[in-house]
């Protein structure tokens, strides 16, 4: 082998090891913007306002209409507001990718089915009475999406379905 042909294929390995390296880049970079993205989902919602936005919630019957909605006190609409405008927006970048649905259905599918069971009835009307059909529209969708991911596989709770992790998988 003559220098020009060592020179090539030092240069040719140079080459592989750059594009090497730059996917193992690409790849730690996505799995640290995952954790950053579920770190920010968890931090989000570990407020006293948002637990106490889903007790308002979980005490609701499903299915319930504007009218009832709208007869709860202030301080419990509001709240209502809040879960409603939380999962609108969760929707929406659930959509466009910036986080995956699984990571959502981990930490919220309980609560995204129920508040949209709940509340769906009175979104409807509130459609209705304001002409707009895109209010909690994300909402929707995404209750929507994890309906449908439950009724091909239902969900499985993480105290079942990892019963047997241990600390270093």
């Amino acid at each position: 082998m003559d220098f020009k042909d060592a020179a090539s294929l030092i240069g040719t390995l140079a080459v592989i090891a750059g594009v090497v390296f730059a996917v193992i880049q690409l790849r730690q970079h996505g799995r640290a913007r995952h954790r950053e993205a579920a770190l920010e989902l968890v931090h989000s919602f570990q407020t006293p306002q948002f637990s106490q936005a889903l007790r308002v919630l979980f005490a609701l019957p499903e299915g319930i209409d504007l009218a009832t909605v709208e007869a709860l006190p202030a301080d419990e609409v509001k709240d209502l507001y809040m879960v409603l405008t939380t999962f609108e927006s969760l929707g929406a970048i659930v959509y466009r990718g910036e986080i995956g649905i699984d990571l959502v259905e981990d930490f919220f599918s309980g609560p995204i089915v129920l508040a949209w069971r709940t509340l769906g009835p009175a979104v409807g009307e509130l459609r209705q009475r304001t002409g707009r059909d895109t209010l909690s529209e994300w909402f929707q969708w995404l209750a929507e999406r994890i309906i449908e991911r439950e009724s091909k596989r239902p969900p499985t709770p993480a105290y079942i379905a990892h019963r047997d992790w241990r600390p270093g998988r």
